[in-house]
């Protein structure tokens, strides 16, 4: 699921270089814009529904957040 979620965020900003390592709400990588279009992707790749309480700048700040709040989703 990690590979699938870091080719989701290559895809939509190509631009962020170490995807493993980065903060992306801290270091100012993703912007609001991007965590929507972030939100529908992986609820059309993964076939679960984020619930908008989950879409906060702490759950999509690191790669591992990100893993977390998708299984807590529902995703495998």
């Amino acid at each position: 699921m990690k590979e699938k979620i870091k080719e989701i965020i290559a895809d939509n900003r190509p631009d962020i270089d170490d995807l493993d390592n980065a903060h992306f709400v801290e270091d100012g990588l993703l912007d609001s814009f991007d965590i929507i279009t972030l939100v529908s992707a992986f609820d059309q790749t993964f076939g679960i529904s984020i619930d908008g309480a989950d879409i906060t700048p702490e759950n999509f700040d690191t790669l591992d957040n990100i893993v977390e709040l998708l299984k807590k989703n529902g995703a495998h």
